[in-house]
C-alpha cells in the first residue's frame, strides 16, 4: 500500500531521519512508537507531503509519490491539535474537503450527513460550532473530516493525546473498532507504549532517527530486537552482575525479564534460578498488584494477577524463580 525506502530527513545540518525503510499493507492499523524527538512524526509528515526529503522515495499503491503536493496524495490527516476551525459549524468543517473539490452542494450534504452517522455525530452536533463541543466529539468530527474525501489512507499524529486518561482509553476502543469498520489504511503517531500494543497490527518503533524495530505487538513485546525496545516497551527487569553471575548467563550481555514473567512462591521448574526475598513494598492496581521485592541482592519487580487470596504484605519472606527461556539478551548499546 505505502512504502519508504531510504528516506532521508535533514533540518539544516542535522539529518532527523537515517534512510528509514518500512512497507504498511492494505488495510493495516500501523504504528509509530517513540520517544518525543525520534522521527515518527517526521516519517509521517514526510508520508503525507509536509516534509521533502532529501533522499529515499515514498511509494503509495505503486506510484511515486515523493514530490507530489499534499493536496494530490489522497491521504486523510488528523492533527494533534484536530486543527478545526472553532467558528465553523461542525457540519462544516467535514465539509471542508469536498468544498475544496468543488462537489455538488446536495453531494456534499449527503456525504457529509453519512460519515458522520458512522462517527456517531448527530444532526443536532452537526449544526453546532466546533467550540461547542467536548475534546472526545471534536476528535470525531477531525476523523470525520479526514475520512470523508474517501482516502487510501488516514495519518493520525498523536490524536489522543489532549484528552484526559478515562477518555483516551474509551476513544482507542472506539477509533480501532472505526477503523475495521472502514477497513482504512492506517497510519498512527504515538509515543504511548500501551496505546500502541493496544491499537495496532503491526509497530515500528523509532529512536534517534532510526526504526530499531518492526513487528506486531506481540513481537516488540515478547521479542524484543534490541536493549532499547525492551526498555521502552513496558516495564522491565534489568539482571545485576552476580544473578547473571549465578545463573552462567554471558557476563559481557546485558540481561532482562519481563515483571509478569519473574515467579514468586511457586515450585521450582527446571534450570530455574530461585532465591528469597523480602517484599519492600507494592502497588495495588485492582487486577493486579506489583511488587518491589529485595532478593539475591538485587530490587525486582513483580506483577501478579490479583486473585483476592494471595496477597503479600510488605516484609512477607517470598521466593523469587527466573527462568533462563524467560530472559532477553543483549550486546551492550553505545
Amino acid at each position: 500500500m505505502i512504502r519508504l525506502d531510504d528516506i532521508v530527513v535533514q533540518f539544516g545540518n542535522f539529518e532527523a531521519l537515517h534512510k528509514i525503510s518500512v512497507e504498511v499493507n492494505e488495510g493495516e492499523f500501523f504504528t509509530f512508537l517513540g520517544p518525543s524527538g525520534c522521527g515518527k512524526t517526521t516519517t509521517l509528515r514526510t508520508i503525507t507531503g509536509f516534509i521533502d526529503p532529501v533522499g529515499g522515495t515514498v511509494n503509495m499503491e505503486g506510484r511515486d509519490i515523493t514530490h507530489v503536493p499534499i493536496e494530490k496524495r489522497n491521504i486523510g490527516i488528523v492533527f494533534q491539535s484536530y486543527a478545526l476551525f472553532p467558528t465553523m459549524t461542525v457540519g462544516d468543517n467535514i465539509a471542508f474537503g469536498l468544498k475544496i473539490k468543488k462537489m455538488k452542494k446536495e453531494e456534499i450534504e449527503q456525504k457529509v450527513k453519512t460519515i458522520a452517522r458512522k462517527v456517531e455525530l448527530s444532526d443536532e452536533q452537526l449544526a453546532k460550532a466546533v467550540s461547542q463541543l467536548s475534546g472526545g466529539q471534536q476528535q470525531r468530527v477531525a476523523i470525520a473530516r479526514a475520512l470523508v474525501t474517501e482516502p487510501a489512507i488516514i495519518c493520525m499524529d498523536e490524536p489522543l493525546s489532549n484528552l484526559d486518561a478515562k477518555l483516551r482509553v474509551q476513544l482507542r476502543n472506539e477509533l480501532k473498532k472505526m477503523q475495521r469498520e472502514f477497513g482504512i489504511t492506517t497510519i498512527y503517531v504515538t509515543h504511548d507504549q500501551e496505546e500502541a500494543l493496544t491499537l495496532s497490527d503491526r509497530i515500528a518503533v523509532f529512536n534517534k532517527g532510526y526504526i530499531e524495530q518492526i513487528g506486531t505487538p506481540n513481537e516488540v513485546y515478547n521479542h524484543s530486537k534490541t536493549e532499547f525496545v525492551a526498555n521502552f516497551i513496558g516495564d522491565i527487569n534489568r539482571l545485576e552482575e552476580h544473578i547473571v553471575e549465578k545463573m552462567g548467563l554471558p557476563a559481557e550481555k546485558h540481561h532482562f525479564i519481563r515483571l509478569e514473567r519473574v515467579r514468586v512462591n511457586r515450585p521450582a521448574e527446571r534450570d530455574e534460578f530461585q532465591a528469597q526475598g523480602i517484599i519492600e513494598s507494592r502497588e495495588y492496581y485492582g487486577l493486579y498488584i506489583k511488587y518491589y521485592i529485595k532478593a539475591a541482592g538485587q530490587a525486582i519487580k513483580v506483577i501478579e494477577k490479583n486473585d483476592g487470596i494471595n496477597i503479600y504484605e510488605v516484609g512477607d519472606t517470598v521466593t523469587v524463580g527466573i527462568h533462563p527461556m524467560d530472559i532477553m539478551s543483549y550486546d551492550p548499546q553505545e
